[in-house]
């Protein structure tokens, strides 16, 4: 009896030491990325992933899941901190949390707390059809949302006295880029939507020389202004919150993409994802995967 019971514990202390080993192989990364696809029946995901320094470069590949619950929250369009498990045979993605926007800069974190003053009103939140609008563009058109049906839409919000590089310029420049990336599709298959919420200073002659920094086509980039009231009844649909003051706008930040249903895919909140990323997730909506 006394024998067997020492074979019994040398058994579970090997076990033990055997997956103390095995725990010691794997490497963890902190990953943050955004959701491209979710492949529950397969417990896995693709997304587009910041560097992880010293493993891998940015890029969108798909991560497999031990549990398919850690896909219980996870949608397209979210951003997503989670932990890279990479052990000898396989890896796999662990503790995947969605990533919401905080900031304790000057002026995400007040237009958090004007916010608070303002009476709730209804927004479109993702997977919602977007309500049509109309704007003039830099050239002095009018134009309307719906006239591009079946095209994937992506909006962003600026205004061209910004002085903070990280705000409106950075989104400016995400865009710069998604145009440079889509050259062969834009206007066919992209359209591009800059909305200033600084309408008084931001009439479409100096949009047009706003634009000309970016070398927008104002068949495919446009960037929009109108009546104050009008520009703000679009800017609260979609949860962009602006006041202006003696000197700057205080504003949020938001970054939407509309699919060719019409319908709202995801809004990139805050400044922190890449442009890369970004275009990652507009490739898979063009492309239909």
């Amino acid at each position: 009896m006394v024998a067997r019971s020492s074979r019994k514990a040398g058994a579970r202390a090997l076990l033990l030491l055997l997956a103390a080993v095995s725990l010691a192989a794997a490497t963890r990364y902190p990953v943050t990325g955004i959701v491209l696809k979710v492949d529950r029946p397969h417990r896995s995901f693709d997304a587009s992933c910041a560097p992880i320094p010293g493993y891998m470069e940015a890029m969108a590949m798909p991560y497999s899941v031990l549990d398919n619950r850690e896909l219980a929250d996870v949608k397209p369009g979210a951003y997503v901190d989670f932990t890279l498990v990479v052990e000898k045979e396989r890896s796999y993605a662990e503790g995947i949390r969605i990533h919401r926007y905080e900031s304790s800069e000057r002026e995400p974190l007040l237009a958090r707390r004007l916010k608070l003053l303002e009476a709730p009103h209804a927004t479109v939140k993702p997977g919602d059809a977007v309500p049509d609008f109309t704007l003039i563009d830099q050239t002095g058109r009018r134009v309307t949302l719906s006239q591009w049906a079946g095209k994937v839409v992506a909006v962003t919000f600026i205004y061209t006295s910004c002085p903070l590089p990280d705000y409106c310029f950075r989104l400016a420049n995400n865009f710069g880029q998604l145009n440079q990336r889509f050259a062969g599709r834009m206007g066919r298959d992209l359209v591009l939507l800059s909305i200033s919420f600084d309408p008084v200073h931001d009439q479409p002659k100096v949009l047009a020389k706003y634009a000309s920094t970016w070398k927008a086509d104002p068949e495919s980039w446009h960037f929009l202004t109108g009546p104050l009231d009008e520009v703000k009844a679009v800017s609260r649909r979609f949860g962009l919150n602006f006041w202006p003051d003696d000197v700057y706008v205080t504003h949020s930040l938001h970054t939407l993409v509309i699919d060719r249903r019409g319908r709202l895919a995801a809004d990139f909140e805050g400044n922190q994802f890449t442009a890369r990323q970004l275009g990652d997730y507009v490739e898979v909506l063009i492309s239909g995967r």
